[in-house]
């Protein structure tokens, strides 16, 4: 898929040097950032909840089924578009979850 299909590529942009840093500090403990639903009702206003997934990244790839979470695909996009989240994700496995509450939590598997 392209980046014109990817819905929220915007907010995962935005907020990539946060999550890039949570991904860092989640070397210590897992991290987490509370974000703005509003951001993202405003890009799919056709979706009416189920924002929340679970991304499983190793080696680069997601390494559970994210196939019913267009925002959890555009993430990940997001993330292997960057060389610092690439090398992140190639060298470690990692858990970023976002509950209903629009927590973002990044915790590193080991």
């Amino acid at each position: 898929m392209d980046m014109l299909n990817r819905i929220y590529s915007p907010i995962w942009n935005k907020y990539r040097p946060a999550i890039l840093k949570m991904m860092l500090d989640a070397a210590a403990e897992p991290q987490q950032y509370k974000l703005f639903a509003h951001e993202f009702r405003a890009l799919n206003l056709k979706q009416k909840g189920g924002y929340n997934f679970t991304l499983q990244v190793s080696k680069g790839r997601a390494i559970n089924n994210i196939k019913d979470s267009v925002v959890a695909q555009d993430l990940l996009d997001v993330l292997q578009l960057s060389r610092k989240a690439s090398e992140l994700i190639e060298a470690d496995p990692y858990e970023i979850t976002l509950d209903k509450q629009f927590v973002l939590r990044v915790n590193k598997m080991s």
